[in-house]
């Protein structure tokens, strides 16, 4: 709620309105030394500093001495800048409020400001802008190529409006006057556009307490009633100011940033891939743990597709790096590969047009990504039992019926780690890592030194594909050093085979072990992607 000045008002604010000017200079330059001089204020945004030099003989003459009301003279400025006593003010490691205050022209005005602010008891830098025009121009910051050869622009954290003070001053002539009613909050709104990161207090008279509100509703921080203020009050009123509209600015941040984070976790989410397998008769089951936090997407990238001739075609690779940009490149690789697949690319074209596509869009020579592909050739697999486990194919069963055939597939790896394969009988093993070939873009493919041949593999009834990226295996053990290692993982996923876990409860209790081995979340972005053959309709984990 805004204050409406339940404090008692001083003996100056309770005559305002009834003195004359040279009463109410006398009242508001005995109230600091800051002050003293504010009887002889000259033009606008003067110091007092300056103003002090001027008027030092007449203020040595008398001294001890009051000052002497002088006769009637033009409205005069309050100071540019000018402060309270650091004595009765805020500790000295406290930074002062800095307040432009936008008033009438009207001595008394001006001498029950000062008064106000000499009250206080805070520290308080009081400039003055004749108009909403000025004051939007002090307010708002400079272009960089203009504060060149400039002092830096002060920066206020609070403006005082008086609604009785005119737009564009009293003698501006300015054509849009008109465009601002007597009542000020055109120009409080005009204000409130122009410069929105100021707190803003509005000043009304006794009789303005609804324009008070109204006013508050309009964009204001608070609002003052000049008869009913003191300086207790006006201190009060500013903190309020002030850390309201750090409060509303902090929230707006986190507003936007809620907002922006929902935006991009709804691109990344679209930019992960949904695999098209559909008649592949296979379980397809795939996590993915981005390395960065409150990120849903890494470096890392998987695919997977079914062509029109049966063949199936699966990725999973690894941008080198952590942040936005590995995980661009990530998405612009796998979007290349299920391109060059569907024009009917594979093995070493498709990987030599794909480090193309990477030398391309990186940021750097730096830049490389890892990789493995399985391509799965058609076969008759429609009806296959699990006979021998992974090793030969068993007898022809004494019905007759025909004895389920080995798969072929061809296996292409690119400085990653080599797969899993699992069964349901024996320990899992790595596939041959024997013709693995470099990185993409670690070698140039124009001297032929980067090759990427096929790894020739038979894949027997009941087979399972384990497919993962470095994160899983570089996990630590312990507080030491020691990593994981695939290595460690063939014994971890041959522990939770052996409790019975499968598919989906086997890649999450793998990782679960691996973060708790860890200590924590993984640093590294993680993929894995468990593909199974599977005699009923294919499954999605």
């Amino acid at each position: 709620m805004p204050a409406t000045g339940d404090g008692r008002a001083s003996a100056a604010a309770g005559r305002f309105g009834t003195a004359d000017a040279a009463d109410t200079a006398h009242r508001a330059g005995t109230g600091s030394s800051a002050s003293a001089s504010a009887g002889s204020r000259a033009a606008t945004g003067r110091p007092v500093a300056q103003r002090a030099k001027d008027t030092a003989g007449t203020r040595a003459d008398s001294a001890g001495a009051s000052a002497q009301p002088e006769g009637p003279r033009e409205p005069a400025p309050i100071p540019h800048p000018r402060s309270t006593s650091p004595a009765a003010g805020l500790p000295s490691g406290e930074a002062p409020y800095r307040l432009l205050v936008i008033a009438d022209g009207d001595t008394g005005d001006i001498g029950l400001i000062e008064t106000l602010v000499a009250d206080s008891g805070a520290q308080v830098e009081l400039h003055r802008a004749d108009g909403i025009e000025q004051a939007a121009e002090l307010l708002a910051p400079l272009p960089m190529a203009a504060r060149r050869g400039r002092s830096r622009p002060v920066d206020f954290n609070c403006v005082l409006l008086d609604l009785a003070a005119p737009a564009h001053g009293r003698h501006s002539g300015h054509p849009s006057d008109e465009l601002f009613p007597s009542d000020g909050l055109d120009g409080l709104r005009e204000l409130r556009r122009r410069a929105p990161h100021v707190a803003l207090i509005v000043l009304t008279d006794a009789a303005g307490a609804e324009l008070g509100a109204a006013a508050v509703a309009a964009g204001a921080q608070d609002f003052l009633v000049k008869r009913e203020t003191d300086g207790p009050l006006l201190a009060r009123a500013l903190r309020y100011a002030v850390e309201r509209k750090r409060a509303d600015e902090s929230h707006r941040r986190l507003v936007e940033a809620e907002l922006r984070g929902q935006e991009n976790a709804r691109l990344q989410r679209h930019l992960l891939p949904t695999p098209l397998l559909d008649g592949a008769g296979l379980a397809f089951t795939r996590r993915y743990r981005p390395g960065r936090r409150r990120a849903l997407l890494g470096g890392d990238f998987y695919d997977a597709v079914r062509t029109d001739d049966g063949t199936v075609h699966v990725v999973i690779g690894d941008v080198c790096g952590h942040g936005p940009d590995e995980a661009a490149l990530g998405v612009a690789l796998r979007i290349a590969w299920r391109t060059l697949v569907f024009a009917g690319l594979t093995g070493q074209e498709l990987l030599t047009t794909l480090q193309h596509v990477l030398e391309h869009e990186r940021r750097s020579d730096e830049i490389f990504a890892t990789l493995c592909m399985l391509v799965l050739v058609p076969g008759d697999h429609a009806d296959q039992a699990d006979p021998g486990g992974l090793g030969e194919a068993g007898p022809a069963p004494a019905d007759g019926a025909a004895t389920p055939r080995a798969e072929r597939a061809r296996l292409f790896l690119a400085g990653h780690p080599a797969p899993l394969l699992l069964g349901p009988e024996g320990p899992p093993r790595l596939l041959p890592a024997d013709q693995a070939g470099p990185a993409l873009g670690l070698l140039p493919c124009d001297d032929g030194l980067a090759a990427w041949p096929a790894q020739e593999l038979e894949l027997h009834p009941g087979w399972s594909l384990l497919l993962y990226t470095d994160g899983l295996v570089e996990g630590r053990v312990g507080a030491g050093s020691r990593r994981l290692g695939q290595d460690g993982l063939i014994e971890l996923i041959a522990d939770h085979q052996a409790a019975g876990q499968s598919r989906g409860r086997l890649v999450d209790s793998a990782l679960a072990e691996v973060e708790e081995l860890n200590g924590g979340a993984l640093t590294d972005d993680v993929a894995v992607l468990l593909l199974e053959r599977n005699p009923v309709p294919v499954l999605m984990g």
